[in-house]
């Protein structure tokens, strides 16, 4: 699932047709994911156009929407998680240029390994003692109505989701193997967070 439904309005205008390398951001994300995964779904918001997507993607790709504006990054989650057809799914971010497939396999891998009775819900990255929402992988059959009763309560926040469920992290050490520079956990809110030329 790749989250699409922000408003940008710490960007100014949308951020996810910004070009980076003449492809728009959330391309960057869509094409990270497309190999890692069987299905893409795009999570825009309520009432927003459809967004172009990359041309020749390599997996089925559908477009979800918030349900209700304006319910932040949960909401989109949970649309998300309504339109999943696989029992295991990744959550990333539209405007998280620098994905690593290999980190993202890794995450999906944990998860499936840890099926059982006390199996995590929710596999992350540990960053400085602290879970990063983005990316993670997701059991959905334990998420998806855990993420209904949480935007019932009026929680909007992904890391208010995750405090409910059962959460595994791979620390620091174990996921630098794999993405030594962190780039999998940046992400673009102003233009000053675009790479430079």
């Amino acid at each position: 699932m790749v989250l699409a439904g922000g408003r940008s309005s710490r960007f100014g205008e949308d951020k996810l047709v910004a070009e980076i390398d003449g492809r728009p951001l959330l391309h960057l994300a869509i094409d990270a994911v497309a190999g890692v995964v069987d299905e893409i779904v795009v999570v825009v918001g309520a009432d927003a156009l459809a967004p172009v997507l990359p041309p020749h993607v390599p997996v089925p790709v559908v477009v979800a929407r918030d349900a209700v504006a304006g319910q932040g990054p949960l909401a989109g989650l949970a649309a998300g998680l309504a339109a999943a057809s696989h029992p295991l799914a990744l959550l990333v971010g539209g405007d998280q240029p620098a994905l690593r497939p290999a980190l993202l396999r890794e995450l999906l891998r944990r998860l499936d390994e840890g099926a059982g009775g006390a199996a995590p819900d929710v596999v992350g990255l540990d960053e400085d003692g602290q879970l990063r929402p983005l990316p993670v992988a997701l059991r959905v059959a334990s998420v998806r109505p855990a993420a209904d009763v949480a935007l019932a309560a009026g929680t909007r926040s992904l890391v208010g989701l995750f405090g409910r469920l059962r959460v595994e992290t791979l620390a620091p050490e174990q996921w630098r193997a794999l993405d030594p520079a962190g780039d999998s956990l940046r992400d673009v809110d102003t233009r000053d967070d675009l790479p430079s030329a």
